[in-house]
């Protein structure tokens, strides 16, 4: 599996990166292991979790799906042949949210407990605070940086203008710099990325792992009509996309896989590894069978053409 460079970091990860947002959630302990089984014996190294995953299930108070993570990575002993990155930010508890360095030190204490490690490879703010100067937050990960806790940072829901202050204060300091970015980015949604942060990722070098790769499961092409709007409990969402554009999409989506005996689903993920300047599109998947398409999208190359058409259905300008 070849790997790419996640912005000027030494993190070599591999081109899709494994959402697990579902791990203590949609996909218990026994199923969230299988699935981790099956992306690592395909040579895949990139999971991305978050300390807040996942609070809005009833019981829950977050850390579930790095607990089970952490536990998985012992079980298996392949800590080392694995990127690791989480984020801290979002609310746990209304006391307990936020970038400032006092939250940030006990926050990331917590995380290596529950991931069972002795460092993070990708530390990531979940959300901008903006009560809390970028200053402090980019010093203190300096010092876990300096203290071997974390390898790299990244933000996460940034606005390009507060990444560039960011980006600003780092190199004017000599601060560790956010070496990627997270947002909401696919076939659908690109006007939000592509006029504002790609220009300056592509000219900063700052990696790009996008979620919602499959825009909740429109690109999936399961849903078709209203009618199947009732498939799933995300079911709800699709009333956004389909439409007009949704609807050229999809029959782009259906056209590249034709050609190429694949999906939509791994059509469209595909297209996304193709993008220049992304480093790695977040997907989940609770079932082993997603888990195919998710490898799958891994080995499908898109040509001009393919991609071509993509762009051209989905343009939003």
């Amino acid at each position: 599996m070849n790997k790419r460079r996640l912005g000027r970091s030494d993190l070599l990860v591999s081109p899709l990166c494994l959402g697990g947002n579902v791990f203590g959630w949609t996909a218990d302990e026994a199923t969230s292991f299988k699935l981790l089984d099956a992306y690592a014996g395909e040579g895949l190294n990139f999971i991305d979790t978050a300390d807040v995953y996942s609070t809005w299930v009833p019981g829950n108070t977050g850390g579930e799906s790095e607990t089970i993570i952490g536990k998985w990575m012992k079980a298996r002993g392949n800590r080392d042949k694995l990127i690791v990155a989480t984020k801290v930010g979002s609310e746990m508890a209304p006391d307990k949210k936020g970038l400032s360095r006092s939250y940030i030190r006990s926050a990331v204490e917590a995380s290596l407990q529950r991931l069972q490690t002795d460092y993070i490879d990708l530390y990531q703010s979940h959300r901008d605070d903006t009560e809390t100067p970028q200053q402090e937050t980019l010093e203190t990960y300096a010092e876990l940086i300096r203290e071997g806790k974390v390898r790299a940072i990244g933000a996460s829901n940034f606005t390009a203008a507060r990444l560039e202050e960011a980006l600003e204060i780092s190199e004017r300091l000599g601060l560790p710099r956010y070496e990627s970015v997270q947002q909401k980015y696919n076939l659908y949604d690109r006007e939000e990325y592509e006029s504002g942060l790609e220009p300056l990722c592509r000219q900063q070098e700052i990696g790009n792992i996008p979620y919602y790769g499959l825009a909740s499961g429109f690109l999936t092409g399961k849903y078709r009509s209203e009618a199947d709007f009732g498939k799933s409990p995300r079911g709800g969402r699709m009333s956004a996309y389909l439409n007009g554009r949704g609807k050229k999409i999809l029959a782009a989506l259906d056209e590249v896989s034709a050609r190429k005996s694949a999906n939509p689903a791994q059509v469209a993920l595909a297209w996304l590894m193709a993008r220049p300047g992304l480093t790695a599109p977040i997907a989940s998947a609770t079932s082993l069978e997603q888990m195919k398409d998710l490898v799958a999208s891994t080995k499908l190359q898109l040509d001009t053409a393919d991609i071509d058409l993509l762009d051209q259905a989905s343009t939003w300008k």
